[in-house]
């Protein structure tokens, strides 16, 4: 998990002042982390799926994350790394039960990521990912393969409260 770190901790805008991510603690098929200092304090959430399909499709790792930065006031947004550059001007979706949600996609330096695009649409993603058990992300590569990534949402509640109590 700790090369899964240092790729999160490069992927995402992670602040330079700690490029060394601290493990706050690991919950099921989550583990909360913590990154950089003071007004660049990072603390996130993060879990690989399951199952990748198609199985042999050549990809670096791949995470969904859920990102909180307290100095830019910015609490609970999910994102994904999907382990390739996205498809220009493709979107991707998370389905959770009957709940879909589209992220837009971007690609930055040959890595690929998606993020939700309204901060109330966030919000209502996270919840469904409270309430759900599964969680698929479905996506499709600059190549155009198609991916299905399956994640557990186990422990995903406990490691967001481990991010309200410790990323203040």
């Amino acid at each position: 998990m700790a090369l899964a770190v240092s790729l999160v901790v490069l992927a995402a805008p992670a602040p330079a002042a700690d490029p060394k991510p601290n493990l706050l603690g690991s919950f099921k098929d989550w583990h909360v982390y913590t990154t950089g200092t003071g007004a660049n304090r990072l603390c996130y959430a993060l879990s690989e799926p399951v199952q990748t399909n198609p199985t042999n499709l050549k990809r670096d790792q791949v995470f969904f994350l859920i990102s909180t930065w307290p100095g830019k006031k910015i609490r609970g947004e999910p994102s994904i790394v999907p382990g390739y550059p996205y498809k220009d001007m493709s979107l991707a979706e998370a389905q959770i039960g009957s709940d879909k949600f589209v992220l837009y996609t971007k690609n930055d330096g040959g890595k690929g990521g998606a993020w939700v695009e309204k901060p109330e649409d966030e919000k209502k993603l996270i919840e469904a990912m409270k309430r759900g058990s599964a969680m698929t992300i479905i996506g499709t590569s600059s190549r155009g393969n198609l991916t299905r990534d399956n994640y557990s949402l186990a422990g995903l509640s406990a490691a967001l409260e481990k991010i309200d109590m410790s990323c203040k």
